[in-house]
């Protein structure tokens, strides 16, 4: 046991030592040096020739480096350019929806949370918290299961029907409450719902004495792009509460989705 152990431990540690590098090797990038040769990134890393080449060679395969066919130097790929548009859209959104979480904390008096996607989770990028001394507190960076809670059923509800598949196949429903939708088929039902009113609206399903009401955010393409909820203890949310609160989540957010170029179609 303690054999298998020591060698996961190099493993990792192996992959950590090539990510480290990998960093290193595109920090000799800059304006003033879009274009590098291998050796040249060598001696700037004190890295040896073969290593940086192979590496080079395996990020040019990647598309996170190209390569000129005559000089044989590397500048960054367009895979580079793929992950500047995703922060810049985030950010973007960000930006965009923070007067208008600022604006819904005023009138409700509630926590408002900001989610992005990312592969079959949401993460919390904003958040105000409710002045209330109970309250609901969504840690920004926290990583929560898309099944669970409205921000994440949001999500799932209005993401393309083949991607919807593929991530309800691959994800396990467990229990995070006695409350967490566990059946697949009630899950689709709910979605079904969500769809058909345009938000979502979770009670104690990732936290049990928590309510909460999510609204999606579409970008110019048509596409969910984050999800905006106003959250807080349950006793708060009573079914005229959350009526009250959705009617004012959607008009807001749907603000937000034309200043990102959204035209319903």
């Amino acid at each position: 046991m303690g054999h298998c152990t020591n060698v996961w431990d190099t493993m990792v540690e192996n992959k950590i030592q090539t990510l480290e590098r990998a960093v290193v090797i595109l920090n000799c990038f800059s304006l003033d040096k879009p274009s590098l040769g291998v050796r040249e990134v060598a001696r700037q890393t004190n890295l040896s020739p073969s290593t940086v080449g192979r590496m080079m060679g395996y990020m040019k395969d990647q598309g996170i480096l190209n390569q000129d066919p005559e000089t044989f130097q590397y500048m960054m790929g367009s895979k580079v350019l793929e992950w500047a548009g995703i922060y810049n859209l985030t950010n973007d959104v960000r930006t965009l929806s923070l007067p208008v979480m600022v604006r819904l904390q005023e009138q409700t008096r509630e926590t408002i949370s900001l989610y992005v996607l990312e592969d079959n989770e949401r993460v919390c990028v904003e958040r105000l918290e409710s002045p209330e001394t109970v309250r609901i507190v969504a840690r920004i960076g926290r990583r929560i299961p898309l099944y669970a809670g409205s921000a994440g059923k949001v999500f799932l509800a209005f993401l393309p029907e083949n991607q919807r598949e593929d991530i309800l196949r691959e994800i396990d429903l467990i229990p995070m409450t006695e409350r967490t939708i566990t059946d697949l088929e009630v899950l689709r039902a709910d979605l079904d719902q969500i769809r058909k009113l345009g938000y979502a609206v979770s009670k104690g399903e990732w936290i049990i004495d928590a309510s909460g009401v999510a609204a999606p955010i579409f970008d110019q393409m048509s596409r969910i792009t984050a999800a905006m909820t106003i959250s807080g203890p349950a006793q708060r949310f009573t079914d005229s509460t959350i009526k009250e609160i959705a009617i004012l989540l959607l008009k807001e957010v749907k603000q937000i989705s034309f200043e990102l170029g959204y035209y319903p179609r």
